[in-house]
This record gives C-alpha cells, sequence and structure tokens, in this order.
C-alpha cells in the first residue's frame, strides 16, 4: 500500500516560534496548528503553512476529519473538538450578515482575468465574484486562489459553486457602490429585513433535523459497528497518550534511545518522534523488519513505511497497515530504574489505522462523481473508445479486441468518446481529430492500456499511458456542468521561446561554466588546480521515483566576495584557496559519499547523489562571449555562399531550435545546457533504456526493478516534470520515444559543438565556416528548371491519402554532394535495383546527416521501434517520411532527403520481422516491407544513369496480409546509401 499524501495536517505546537499565515500572531507551545501543505519553491517538496484553529476553519471549510494528516495522534478530548467544529460548518446554514471567506466580489483589476463558467475575459472595473480554490496545482503551490466568475455566470452556477447565502455572505459586499450592491442583493437576496428568508432558513433547519433523526433511526445496525469502533480507537488513543505523557515527563531521551536500538527499532531523530516510536513499540510491540529489504519500519501516520533501500538507486516503497511484530523487551536494569517500566508486561495489539482522503472536500460541493466499477474481466465496461491513425496493430483486431473487453467502439470523435488509442506521431502530426479530442479533454493513450487494463483500473492506466499534454478522467468529465474548457494546444515538440529559462545561457570561464543563479558570472570564475588541471565544479543528481523527488543540485565553489544564503543556493567566502578546495571536497564526499580524488570513478551511493558526467565545451579555450565577438565582427565579411544556402545554414545550426527539440523532451535546460551533454553518459543511457526493454518484454520482472533503473535513467539525463510525478519507464512506447530522444540528443551535441570550434578572426563570414564543417558540397537547383519540377512531382504524387493533414511545398532543392561518399558507394554501383527513395529527419538532425552521413544505431541502442531491425529506412511515399520532420503548425518548416539507395536482391516481408545484416538471406541485400498502397508501377521512370524513381500516384497493392500501409525500404550498411538532394519544405496546415 502506496503512502497517502494530504492537503492538511493538524498537531500539538512543538515551540512558540511558529506563526499563523492568516493572522501573523504567534502560535503558543503545545496549543493546535493547522497547516496547509503547499509546494517549496526552494525543493522538491511540500512545506507546511500554519494556521490557529479558528483562522484554519475561516479558511477552509471541510466535512471530514480523515482529510486532515495526523489527526489521529491528538488527544481523543481534542479530536471530538474539531469533529464538532466540522460537524457545525457542515450543517450550519450561512447567516447572511457574516461575510464567508470562501466567495468574494470586486471590481476587475484589470482585462486579463477569465471567467470560469463562460470563459470569456472579465472588463476591467466590472464587478467580478470568486470562490476560493484550495486543490489547484497552484494553490497546492502558493495557497488557496480565486476562481472569478461574472456575476451572470456565477448566479446560474451558485449551486455547483456550494454557495447557499446572500448578498451580503460575499467578501467585499461592502466596499461596492450602492447601484452594485443592488445588483447583488437582486440576484442572491438579502438578509436585511426579511422575514420570508428567516422563515425559509427555520424550515430548512427543521428539515436537517428531520433528515438526521431519520437516518440515525435507519442506519441503527450500521451505528453500532460505528460505536465500536470509536470505542476502540479512544481505547487506543488514551492507551498512547499514557504512555508518551509519562514517557515525555519521565524517561531521559538517551533511555529511550537505548529501548529503540536493543530492539532493533530506527532511532528517529526529535522529542515528539522518538516518544511516539517507543510509544507504539510499547502499545502494540516492536517491529519486525521490512519483508522486502530488511530495512526499519517506522510510522507513517496512516501506516508503517520502510526506510531502507532496495538498490543504491531506488528507496524501499514498502508500506503496511498491519505490521509484524515482535514483544518489546525492556532490560532489567532499566525496569529497576524507572517505576513506570517497572510493572509493563507486552500485550498483542494491533494499531487501528485511518486511511487518509487524498482530495479536500469543500462544504457543498457538487454531486459526488465516481467512477464505473471495475470488472477484470469487462474492464471497459461504461467506456467508448476510438482509434486514431496508424497502430501497430490492425485496427479490425483493435476493434474486436475491445468489444471483447466490454467496450463500445466510436466511429467519430465527440463528448460522447471517453477515451482515444493512438500513437505520439499521430499528436506531433497535429491530427485533426486530435484537435477535436482535445477540445474535449478526451484522453489519449497508447496501445499498451488494452493489456494493463487488465490488472488496473481504466483511470490508473489512462493517466500512466496518457500521451497527450490534456485530458480529464471519463467520468469527471461527463459530470461538469460548465463548458469544457478549450486549452491553447502546446505542441508536444514546440514550446514558446518566453518559457525559455535564462539560466540556459551559461559563460565559460576558464574551462566551466559560472552558474547564472549564484549572480557572479560577470565578476568570478570556477577554482582551476593549476597541477592537476581540476576544475572545482560538479553537477549532482539524485532520482527517485517512489519519493517524487526529482532536485538537481549544482556545487561551485567561488573566488569573490559573497556571504549571501538566497532560495536553496548558498554563497560561502573563502580568503584562502586551499580552504575553498577542501571545503568542496568535504561537502563532495557528504553528498555523494565519494572521494573528490578518485577523478570520475564514481560509485552511486544509497540515499546520496550521483555526480553526472559534463562537458563544458572546451574547445580551444574559446568562451562564449569570445565566440560572440567574432561572429559580430565576422558577419561583416561578405559571405561566399549564395542567399539560399545562407538560410539553409541558418536553419540547420538554429540554436533556438535544438533548445526546442530538447524541452519537447521534457529534458531540464536549466541542468542540462546545450553542448553540455557527454557522450559517454549518452551511451550510458542508452544502455538503461535497453536494460528497460529487457525487463518489461520477459514479463517476469518486478515493477521495483522497472522503477530502480527508471531512477538511473533519470539521473543521468535530468528532466523537467514540473509539479508531477515522474513516469515510470515501464511501456515499450516510452522506451521508444527515450531512445528517440538520445537519438536526438547526440545529432544536436554533433551541431552545437560544431558550433564552438575555432573562428578566422578576419577572413570567413560565420555561415561560411559552418558550411564548412559540413563536409558538403550544397548546389541551389533553379526553380524553373525540369530538375526542380520532376522532384515536385515525385513529392505531390507521393503524398499519401492518410496524411492529409497538411500540404507540402518544396521552397528549395539543393544537389548534396557529400565528401568520400562518392568512393564509399562505388563497391555498390554495378548491383542492380537503384531506386531514388525519400528520407525525413528533424531539422536539429541535419548538421550531423551531412557531416557524418546516415547512420545506423550502435548496439547499445535498444531494439524498440525498429519494425525491420536496426538499418536506414527510407520511404516510396513522400509523406511517410515527411511525418519524421516533426513539424508543426507552429514550426511548419522541414527538411527532407532523396537519397540513392542500391536495394540489390530485396527480401520482402509482409509483418514486423527482427533483421540485420547478418540475418539476411545470403542472396538479399536489403529488405522491404510491403505496402498495401504502393506508387503507381505504370507511372515510373527511370534517369539516364539508370536509377529507378517510383513517382506514380498511390494505389492498391491487393496485399491484403500485410500490416503496412507504405512501403518501406531497409538497408542495413551506409555505403549502398548517396544523398542526391536535400529539399526544404513548407509544410501547409491552414485546412
Amino acid at each position: 500500500m502506496s503512502t497517502v499524501e494530504s492537503s492538511f495536517r493538524v498537531e500539538y505546537a512543538k515551540s512558540n516560534r511558529s506563526k499563523c499565515k492568516n493572522c501573523s500572531l504567534k502560535i503558543d507551545k503545545d496549543t493546535f496548528r493547522f497547516a496547509i501543505m503547499i509546494y517549496s519553491s526552494k525543493f522538491g517538496g511540500r512545506v507546511p503553512t500554519w494556521y490557529h484553529m479558528n483562522c484554519f476553519f475561516n479558511k477552509v471549510k471541510l466535512i471530514d476529519v480523515n482529510i486532515i494528516k495526523s489527526f489521529d495522534d491528538l488527544r481523543w478530548e481534542d479530536q471530538e473538538k474539531i469533529r464538532q467544529i466540522i460537524q457545525d460548518n457542515s450543517t450550519m446554514p450561512l447567516d447572511g450578515n457574516i461575510p464567508n471567506d470562501s466567495f468574494t466580489v470586486e471590481y476587475a483589476k484589470s482585462n486579463r482575468s477569465k471567467c470560469h463558467g463562460c470563459e470569456l475575459l472579465i472588463v476591467k472595473e466590472t464587478l467580478r465574484l470568486s470562490r476560493k480554490n484550495y486543490t489547484s496545482k497552484r494553490a497546492r503551490c502558493y495557497g488557496p486562489t480565486d476562481d472569478w466568475y461574472h456575476l451572470q455566470c456565477f448566479h446560474q452556477m451558485k449551486k455547483d459553486l456550494g454557495f447557499s447565502g446572500v448578498a451580503q455572505s460575499f467578501v467585499g459586499f461592502v466596499d461596492l457602490n450602492d447601484e452594485d450592491q443592488m445588483k447583488l442583493q437582486d440576484k442572491f437576496g438579502t438578509s436585511t429585513n426579511s422575514k420570508s428568508r428567516k422563515r425559509k432558513r427555520e424550515q430548512k433547519q427543521n428539515e436537517l433535523i428531520n433528515v438526521k433523526q431519520s437516518k440515525i433511526e435507519d442506519e441503527s445496525i450500521e451505528s453500532l459497528d460505528e460505536q465500536e469502533e470509536i470505542r476502540l480507537k479512544k481505547e487506543q488513543n488514551e492507551l498512547l497518550w499514557n504512555y508518551k505523557d509519562i514517557l515525555r515527563k519521565d524517561i531521559p531521551h538517551d533511555i529511550l534511545k537505548e529501548l529503540l536500538e536493543l530492539n532493533s527499532q530506527k532511532l528517529v531523530s526529535g522529542e515528539s518522534n522518538l516518544i511516539e516510536a517507543v510509544a507504539d513499540c510499547m502499545a502494540f510491540g516492536a517491529l519486525e523488519s521490512c519483508p522486502e529489504c530488511n530495512g526499519y519500519l517506522i510510522f507513517n501516520y496512516t501506516n508503517y513505511r520502510c526506510t531502507g533501500n532496495l538498490t543504491e538507486w531506488t528507496n524501499c516503497s514498502y508500506s503496511t497497515q498491519i505490521a509484524n511484530r515482535k514483544p518489546f523487551e525492556i532490560p532489567d536494569k532499566i525496569k529497576n530504574k524507572y517505576e513506570f517500566f517497572e510493572n509493563y508486561t507486552y500485550t498483542k495489539r494491533n494499531r487501528i489505522m485511518t486511511q487518509i482522503i487524498k482530495k479536500p472536500l469543500l462544504i457543498n460541493t457538487t454531486v459526488e462523481i465516481s467512477e464505473p466499477d471495475y470488472d477484470c474481466k469487462l474492464p471497459l465496461n461504461s467506456y467508448s473508445l476510438a482509434l486514431v491513425g496508424r497502430l501497430s496493430k490492425r485496427k479490425r483486431s483493435l476493434r474486436k479486441q475491445i468489444k471483447e473487453l466490454g467496450g463500445t467502439i466510436m466511429k467519430t470523435i465527440n463528448k460522447k468518446v471517453d477515451i482515444i488509442i493512438s500513437t505520439q506521431d499521430q499528436i506531433q502530426k497535429g491530427d485533426k481529430k486530435l484537435d477535436i479530442a482535445q477540445n474535449f479533454n478526451i484522453h489519449v493513450v497508447s496501445e499498451q492500456f488494452l493489456k494493463d487494463i487488465l490488472t488496473d483500473r481504466p483511470s490508473i492506466v489512462m493517466e500512466k499511458l496518457k500521451l497527450s499534454n490534456w485530458g480529464i478522467l471519463p467520468h469527471i468529465r461527463k459530470h461538469q456542468t460548465y463548458s469544457t474548457r478549450k486549452i491553447k494546444r502546446k505542441s508536444s515538440n514546440f514550446r514558446s521561446k518566453r518559457f525559455l529559462p535564462d539560466k540556459m545561457t551559461m559563460k565559460l570561464k576558464d574551462g566551466a561554466a559560472v552558474d547564472p543563479d549564484s549572480g557572479l558570472e560577470e565578476t568570478c570564475h570556477v577554482l582551476k588546480d593549476s597541477k592537476t588541471s581540476d576544475i572545482f565544479t560538479a553537477v549532482l543528481a539524485w532520482v527517485d521515483i517512489t519519493l517524487e523527488l526529482f532536485f538537481v543540485v549544482v556545487v561551485v565553489f567561488f573566488k569573490g566576495r559573497t556571504g549571501t544564503t538566497f532560495g536553496s543556493k548558498k554563497i560561502d567566502e573563502f580568503d584562502d584557496e586551499t580552504d575553498a578546495i577542501n571545503i568542496f571536497q568535504e561537502l563532495f564526499l557528504d553528498k555523494t559519499g565519494n572521494e573528490w580524488k578518485n577523478g570520475g570513478k564514481y560509485k552511486k551511493i544509497a540515499k546520496k547523489y550521483y555526480p553526472l558526467e559534463i562537458g563544458y565545451g572546451q574547445h580551444n579555450n574559446i568562451n562564449n562571449d569570445q565566440i560572440q565577438k567574432i561572429l559580430e565582427n565576422n558577419y561583416k565579411i561578405q559571405s561566399n555562399l549564395s542567399p539560399s544556402v545562407q538560410d539553409l545554414i541558418h536553419l540547420i545550426f538554429n540554436v533556438e531550435t535544438m533548445k526546442q527539440t530538447l524541452l519537447s523532451f521534457d529534458i531540464d535546460l536549466t541542468k542540462m545546457p546545450l553542448g553540455k551533454l557527454s557522450k559517454n553518459q549518452l551511451n550510458n543511457a542508452y544502455q538503461i533504456l535497453t536494460q528497460l526493454q529487457i525487463l518489461i518484454t520477459n514479463g517476469s520482472s518486478t515493477k521495483t526493478s522497472i522503477i530502480d533503473a527508471s531512477n538511473q535513467f533519470y539521473t543521468l539525463i535530468p528532466h523537467d516534470f514540473g509539479l508531477n510525478k515522474a513516469i515510470i519507464l515501464d511501456n515499450i512506447d516510452l522506451i521508444q520515444n527515450k531512445t528517440e530522444m538520445i537519438d536526438n540528443l547526440l545529432e544536436i551535441e554533433i551541431a552545437y559543438s560544431m558550433l564552438k570550434t575555432n573562428f578566422d578572426e578576419e577572413k570567413e563570414h560565420p555561415l561560411d565556416i559552418h558550411y564548412k564543417k559540413l563536409k558538403s558540397i550544397i548546389e541551389p537547383i533553379d526553380p524553373i528548371s525540369d530538375e526542380f519540377k520532376q522532384i515536385v512531382n515525385y513529392m505531390n504524387n507521393t503524398h499519401a491519402s492518410t496524411h492529409k493533414q497538411y500540404k507540402l511545398k518544396l521552397k528549395n532543392l539543393f544537389k548534396i554532394k557529400r565528401e568520400n561518399e562518392e568512393e564509399n558507394f562505388q563497391k555498390w554501383k554495378n548491383i542492380q535495383n537503384h531506386q531514388l527513395l525519400w528520407h525525413g529527419s528533424r531539422t536539429t538532425n541535419f548538421a550531423g546527416i551531412l557531416s557524418q552521413g546516415l547512420r545506423i544505431a550502435p548496439p547499445e541502442v535498444p531494439m524498440t521501434g525498429y519494425m525491420f531491425g536496426k538499418g536506414l529506412y527510407f520511404a516510396d511515399m513522400v509523406s511517410k517520411s515527411a511525418n519524421y520532420c516533426f513539424t508543426t503548425r507552429e514550426s511548419p518548416e522541414g527538411l527532407l532527403l532523396l537519397c540513392e539507395v542500391a536495394l540489390g536482391e530485396m527480401y520482402e516481408c509482409y509483418q514486423a520481422t527482427s533483421l540485420s545484416a547478418d540475418k539476411l538471406p545470403q542472396d538479399k541485400q536489403s529488405t522491404k516491407g510491403c505496402g498495401q498502397t504502393i506508387p503507381d508501377p505504370k507511372e515510373h521512370i527511370y534517369t539516364d544513369d539508370g536509377i529507378l524513381i517510383p513517382m506514380g500516384h498511390g494505389i492498391n497493392a491487393n496485399i491484403p496480409q500485410s500490416s503496412l500501409l507504405y512501403n518501406e525500404y531497409i538497408v542495413y550498411n551506409t555505403d549502398q546509401i548517396k544523398i542526391k538532394y536535400l529539399l526544404r519544405v513548407e509544410f501547409d496546415y491552414s485546412d
């Protein structure tokens, strides 16, 4: 059972130091203090904001004590007081003369606020009404927020918003002018001189009393069980507090620690935790060690959780409400010394636990929302599903599977659809059906969903396998009484520049970057040992999905004047360089468990950070400032390139596009800026993904082993999940996505490293320098030439019928001649069957493609995603390749290749087959995945040098047994390829 997290907490104040967040007055020691838990801006956890009891209940309206963490740890009489307050709050009608803090009225301060009812803007200086929101992500971070409404919208929705008061119930009512006060009184009534309202209130109270009386009579049998549970809880509470009071008063802390050690219990810190641990052992027995890792168990409010480690990468997540116990032993020497222990004898008991309700409940919320009952045989009963895009299985087979699981198939996308099964590629392509799905907030999940629901509820699997960045669970969406929000789509592979953090720009000084958050990047540098050349900077990572932790620490010591602590960053001042180095090494050892002098040969230690391998681009010691200065000077020099080639080089080396690509994969660019990724570290990440693929496909692996490998991956490649929990990499679609991510990281690193090499300050334009690094001759082709027109025809004819979400327009055509490629291709020159075929990729990959050629994935890359094994894939339908450009409406330009491919004898396949150069039949030189649609052979043409251009319009191939829609051509030797053309293409998404 997992640990449950609550947004609220209560305890007795441990000192006089805490202050109430509401009234700012001191909270006295040993009195109640209530907390609203909010996310900390300093680390990846939640912290309490404390309130007096009265201030808390004026701010938050609860209807269940089980919402409050550690409520059961209060004394019984104090629990009763809080129960009474909550009961009074939940049954007492609103007094119209007393404003309710949950509801506010005011004049809009600007034109920016949006009505949560109609979703239109609220005009400045007009009336706006709000209800406090305690549960949104922003509220959990910063405290309750206001959900604003127009007057008319709020009035129409007042029942759903839980408002049963009158005009005077709104905070701010008295600040309105007379005319607007009258408007509110007309809508909501007034408490002043209203006899009829008084009679209605009395009538409601009488009805409430009658309902309560009848409920008591109807549930007399059930109440007997409840009374017994209450009696047992009271006895348990009194026993524990009897122990705790005496332990606090009479027993020294060192004796309590000794007792815990003698009974093999976890040594906890803090007086209250120490007393709680010993009292728990005395009442219920000493805790046995964890059955999964032999670690210590400790009490955790609603259960007992393990504090041990499964591996050096992963904490043990074991927890239980019924722990194995053994007698709590007290040595005679302690019994003889302390009277309290003298007559103690162990009695076996089970501790009664209360499960905390995760989400806060507010007074007068909407009608109860519940998802359909789960049936493992028919888990999709009451769900309707739609299939969108090309999937790995045939849709006929998937429809049959869905029906067998109890689901209903929908042919069109509308608000009645509960779930859509599609792919990440389909989302990135901007499919119209998925645009409609977004408007209705329908979850988009992968095919893995149909497997996982056999063992888990659909709602849980939906969240786990969600591909879209939108989606509200169906049972919640159907109960919403207001219109579905139309969230502006933020494409998964494009984010607005304004969301990029400033920290991504790091200035190199003496071979290392000074962290911009320090504020010292202009005046200081990172220490470098003159003898060993050691640079005293370290990026340390610690990721544990089970704890919902994700943070990276940068430890850097600077020379300069400092002495400030800000946020979670501390700057220390040292007069002596040796002192600074010694403290740095001590801190490194404390945080990682490794000696700095080990020189990069570090081991991961449980509950410690792991040092990441970061390269700071030490290209001939030229730093970013120098590069920028040289660039500015050199841009004044005349370029020798044609304008269209200059534009192409700009596109290929666009740093912003590189950043956007990394952001699309949730990579944390504040911790892993461009140019700082070690190739060795990326190869290690590949190996972890391969390990994960094996764990997933063998079927017998535990969830713990998958979590452990996921932790390793996220440690090596820092991700930015915001406030969301890191995703466990437990399905093949996720492995494929992360593999593609590292592919792109490696390509981007190639491109970025080209920007960092030496510049001739006097002779060449920067674009000419970048052009030379591509090691290719790039010649623009005249748009009025026959060659250009022929390629346009090939592109227009082979646009597939299932890829109508965009049109393609050829902006520029370039002839390519790569260095040494012709020589390597010669050995395949005389083999038969040369074809001119399409290949698409992201623009960020083309610096690597042109300078190093198309490459086959290395052995450490997982096999997932390769339908016919690791090779180079080509198509005869342009749009099949164009989809791999991953353009969007916001970034509609892409690059395509036309390559002469020496196919020779082809091994024809109709289903996915694991192949490689070694596994091909001896008389075959390539693989052809035979598609159901092919270019019409009657329209094929041959060039003068015998190359086939399959440029016919798409026709039915009459191959019903094939699982492919279109042909795929795969070669397993890079020498079989010669790049002929590069096309700069505009994707038109206007229709």
